[in-house]
């Protein structure tokens, strides 16, 4: 009879000096742990943590008043969390009753492009009559030279059209947008974490904190980009759970119930046009209209989702999973994100693109036209086309150029913690003026400090390089896609270290510094 002896018999000859461990224990000693081997379906579509039932023993609860609270809380929770950042939000919004920081320009293009469809150039003393006057200004005629898109504009020039030219009315959607995206967080964390408590925790982070605090309550377009990455990544998070359950309905069922992997159905298994991947697609798109670093999600967010198909065809089963992908995903993927977001943002500047091309329409309307720059190809270039490429190359030379020094300027290595905030507003009211108290014996003070919740920010720094180590050595896909979204919000100001930026960029991607420290 011949023997066969294994290969770990004969490792178990040879010399402890001679013996070598395998990758896996290499890398167990820096805390990997390989997948767990259980029902696909488990791994596929994780279920939702439940309350222990000790907890409802201690609270005094029957079984289904418990499972009824537990049920509710799903949506009860984040609401609450919600109604907490919508008071604090909305409070008093329309104090002070200044045009303070940036809301210079972005109040006032918001009001023109509602009404004329592109930017116009402003009196120096327009802030006054405007908070004079309101709804009753007359908008200048001459286009103005503006380096951003304009839907971050659009948004805010919506809660002007309700509300009046007012600070109410030009803080009110960005105070909106601002409390949606509690909700959001909450429920990304829900589904991310599958726990309700760790969900609405990151919510509450982002709610409390003083960077997002301000940011909803001053009309400028990094609140609203926030926004749209982050109803963009909840989309391709909720494309992520229904893509996986799909292939888990798919996969055979053993004799005990167990969903078991099957290599055929997960190499050619057809997952279908994915409405909420091309949802992603139209908030990426809106991003990138608000301001252009929106595309770093763009990029990011694609590979993103493209790596968690190639990950849930692998637990399915497939051999060659990355083939399979290629050739059943990564082309509708492709098509959901960039085409539909180039073209979302294209429409974008459907009022610039409309107004006259005579010399009274938007800035640089005319460029083709005027430059002689029209030829036989314009049904396939026209003169829009030409004439915003134009524009869109002068804005990118601004950008790149742009190092004018600025009181509040900060590098991007002290954003982590915090290190230089932004002062939107300052004045000393005399006593009796302002909210200052009439027996106060000198002037007072107030002021709108852009400034993140200290400990949320560096417990934050440290967080982050926890959900790396979670990420690289415990393969933990939740980590990952936070990491995505720190990486491609903070990462690429490293670039432009040298340009005048500011800290209050870095709201962009806060709610991922939340769910890290969830």
């Amino acid at each position: 009879m011949t023997s066969t002896a294994s290969s770990t018999d004969t490792r178990q000859g040879q010399a402890p000096h001679e013996q070598r461990p395998s990758w896996q224990q290499r890398l167990r000693r820096f805390g990997y742990t390989a997948a767990p081997r259980s029902d696909v379906r488990e791994q596929l579509v994780p279920p939702y943590v439940q309350p222990s039932p000790r907890m409802w023993q201690f609270l005094g609860l029957s079984r289904p008043l418990a499972e009824r609270i537990a049920r509710w809380s799903a949506w009860g929770g984040p609401l609450l969390v919600t109604l907490l950042a919508g008071v604090m939000r909305f409070w008093n919004l329309r104090n002070p009753k200044r045009v303070i920081f940036d809301e210079t320009y972005y109040a006032k293009d918001a009001w023109a492009l509602v009404h004329r469809g592109f930017e116009v150039n402003w009196d120096k003393n327009a802030n006054d009559l405007i908070l004079k006057v309101g709804d009753q200004v007359q908008i200048p005629t001459d286009a103005s030279y503006v380096v951003h898109p304009p839907v971050g504009k659009y948004v805010i020039g919506l809660g002007e059209l309700m509300f009046g030219f007012n600070p109410f009315g030009w803080r009110f959607m960005t105070a909106l947008l601002g409390t949606l995206a509690v909700l959001m967080l909450c429920r990304i964390g829900r589904r991310i974490f599958r726990s309700t408590f760790l969900g609405c925790l990151a919510g509450t982070l982002m709610a409390v904190d003083g960077l997002a605090f301000v940011m909803a309550r001053t009309s400028l377009l990094d609140g609203v980009l926030m926004f749209f990455v982050l109803a963009a990544f909840g989309c391709l998070v909720v494309d992520r759970d229904r893509a996986r359950a799909k292939l888990a309905a798919a996969l055979p069922v053993d004799a005990d119930g167990r969903v078991r992997p099957d290599a055929h159905i997960a190499e050619t298994l057809r997952l279908g046009w994915r409405p909420y991947r091309w949802l992603a697609g139209l908030m990426l798109g809106l991003a990138i209209g608000t301001k252009w670093n929106g595309l770093y999600f763009l990029v990011a967010f694609g590979l993103l989702t493209v790596l968690w198909d190639v990950g849930a065809r692998r637990v399915a089963g497939a051999h060659h999973p990355y083939a399979a992908v290629l050739k059943h995903d990564v082309g509708l993927a492709f098509l959901a994100t960039v085409p539909v977001a180039v073209v979302t943002y294209l429409v974008s500047w459907t009022g610039w693109i409309l107004s006259p091309t005579d010399g009274s329409g938007g800035y640089y309307r005319d460029w083709a036209s005027a430059n002689g720059r029209s030829s036989s190809w314009s049904w396939l270039f026209p003169d829009w086309w030409l004439s915003l490429w134009h524009y869109e190359h002068q804005v990118y030379e601004f950008h790149v150029g742009l190092s004018s020094p600025h009181t509040y300027q900060s590098n991007p290595w002290s954003w982590i913690v915090a290190g230089r905030p932004v002062s939107y507003f300052y004045e000393s009211p005399k006593p009796g003026k302002d909210g200052c108290p009439v027996d106060a014996g000198e002037k007072c003070a107030r002021e709108v400090l852009a400034l993140g919740t200290p400990l949320l920010w560096w417990v934050a720094a440290f967080a982050v390089l926890y959900i790396l180590w979670r990420w690289l050595l415990r393969r933990d896909w939740r980590a990952g896609a936070i990491a995505c979204g720190v990486a491609a919000g903070y990462l690429p100001w490293f670039l432009y270290q040298e340009r005048t930026i500011f800290f209050f960029y870095a709201v962009v991607f806060l709610p991922f510094l939340c769910l890290a420290v969830a």
